[in-house]
């Protein structure tokens, strides 16, 4: 009989390679020494955490073909971090040094001097940021397609740091500068006229950043993929102290970005007009339109650009609070193509629109309904017996106050696939609808309980094996339901007790 020294090592790397997943290497990394260092081959990325941070170097030798590092979980001062990583001699793609409360300069050098290859780097919400940070990894990491150096906490980032950035960064397809309070219109000119790969530009809360300035670098880039940014909801002095207006300028250079495929215009002053530009730029290549927490704007503009734009999967439209269900009954005929929907905040909807968007959108995967009017039954309710929706996959349904056992089993009825259901502080919902639930859909992972109050493990007599992640925070659980979710939840990895 064949034995596991008998087949070839390549063999077995694409044996593991299948399998594929991390955790199921992990196991596999046990059963022999050949094991371990065929699976610490197939390791391409890693995620950092503090307890890890000794292990550091062991860790990067561990694993020589790792392309992907992650360090934005760490807490704390980290010093000798990029020595570390610049002397593991490793050929990364992507550094995440996210959530650093120092970059050192000089670190940032010797890692350039050692990693040049380098494609993308992450450097957002880090405790500094300085125009000597933008010209060092301008000059060391010259291959560099993305860069994200977002939400600083301390911003001293100017024009002039950005413009060293754009002369040298040849390859740059996607940057994010959001939050760099100092850039003005001469950063997103020079990014847009000198980096001819650009695609992809982030500018939110860059607030020297002017609408002209805008439109100048769009007519510079017509072919940008995806834009984001906000325009400020300032209001100028005068009768009933009326918003700032939209530029036409602007208006009208959207009508150029005809490879648009996404917008994300999160916390704007928009118009209707300023959506049919959208519409008559984007048209079908448009996947991507956030418009959470925008103003100004009315049911027609968001009809139009969605009537023009009907290859839209992601669609954010939270505390859109004019629209209503007969609203989304009207927009659904236009939403055959979206997989992840957020009507968070809009506060007029109830039952009948998780209904009209459960039979209506035959892709929907993903449904954020957080504070709205969920629990009042609508006129759909009726017809909810009558089909089933084998799609969607995550509900969000946090501060639904009105929430009720009879309204959630409904829901679950009808989407008996759903794999994350998120009740945050639904406190009208009892153990016994939670029980329901997890009888009617089998194969939920990740159960959000937090801030309910509910008692669901004491009455359960079923195993739940497939929940992988349970949230129950602030829930007061006590010695006797940890016993129960113990023995019922075999295949628990993370059990969220905060605050109990």
């Amino acid at each position: 009989m064949m034995s596991v020294k008998d087949l070839p090592e390549e063999c077995w790397e694409l044996v593991f390679r299948f399998i594929g997943h991390g955790r199921h290497l992990e196991s596999l990394s046990l059963v022999c020494k050949q094991f371990l260092s065929i699976t610490n081959r197939l390791q391409f990325s890693l995620t950092i955490y503090d307890p890890t941070i000794p292990l550091l170097p062991r860790l990067l030798l561990r694993f020589p073909r790792l392309r992907i590092l992650d360090f934005s979980h760490l807490n704390g001062h980290h010093e000798a971090l990029l020595h570390q990583i610049s002397q593991s001699r490793l050929d990364l793609d992507l550094l995440n040094l996210s959530n650093q409360k120092t970059l050192s300069v000089d670190g940032l050098r010797e890692l350039g001097s050692n990693m040049k290859n380098l494609r993308v780097l992450i450097c957002s919400n880090i405790g500094s940021l300085r125009d000597s940070h933008l010209v060092v990894i301008a000059y060391c990491f010259p291959f560099l397609e993305e860069l994200d150096i977002s939400f600083p906490l301390d911003s001293q980032a100017s024009d002039f740091g950005v413009l060293r950035l754009s002369s040298m960064l040849e390859n740059l397809r996607k940057i994010n500068i959001s939050g760099n309070y100092l850039i003005t219109d001469k950063s997103l000119f020079s990014l847009c006229q000198n980096c001819l790969s650009l695609e992809e530009i982030s500018f939110f809360t860059c607030y020297k950043i002017t609408q002209l300035g805008i439109a100048s670098a769009i007519r510079l880039r017509p072919g940008l993929n995806s834009i984001s940014f906000n325009i400020e909801k300032k209001r100028i002095h005068g009768p009933g102290l009326t918003l700032t207006p939209i530029d036409l300028d602007l208006i009208d250079s959207f009508r150029s970005l005809k490879s648009l495929t996404a917008i994300d215009l999160s916390n704007s002053v928009i118009s209707d007009e300023f959506l049919f530009a959208v519409a008559e730029g984007g048209g079908l290549l448009l996947k991507k339109l956030i418009l959470q927490d925008c103003c100004n704007c009315t049911f027609s503009g968001i009809s139009y650009v969605l009537s023009k734009c009907q290859s839209v999967q992601r669609l954010d439209l939270r505390k859109a609070d004019f629209l209503t269900d007969q609203c989304i009954s009207k927009l659904s005929i236009f939403l055959l193509n979206v997989t992840s929907i957020n009507l968070s905040g809009c506060c007029q909807l109830t039952n009948s629109t998780f209904f009209i968007l459960t039979r209506n959108c035959p892709l929907l995967s993903e449904i954020k309904m957080e504070r709205t009017y969920l629990g009042v039954e609508g006129e759909e309710d009726s017809i909810q017996d009558s089909f089933v929706n084998l799609e969607v996959k995550k509900v969000y349904l946090g501060d639904n106050v009105l929430l009720s056992d009879a309204s959630l089993i409904k829901f679950a009825s009808v989407c008996p696939s759903l794999q994350l259901l998120d009740l945050n502080g639904c406190e009208g919902v009892s153990g016994e609808g939670i029980v329901e639930v997890l009888k009617r859909c089998c194969e939920i992972r990740h159960l959000n309980l937090a801030y309910t109050g509910m008692k669901v493990f004491e009455m359960m007599d079923f195993e739940v094996s497939q929940l992988e992640v349970l949230k129950l925070s602030g829930s007061r659980i006590e010695d006797e339901a940890l016993s129960i979710i113990s023995k019922r939840c075999s295949g628990l990895l993370l059990l969220d007790i905060q605050s109990c």
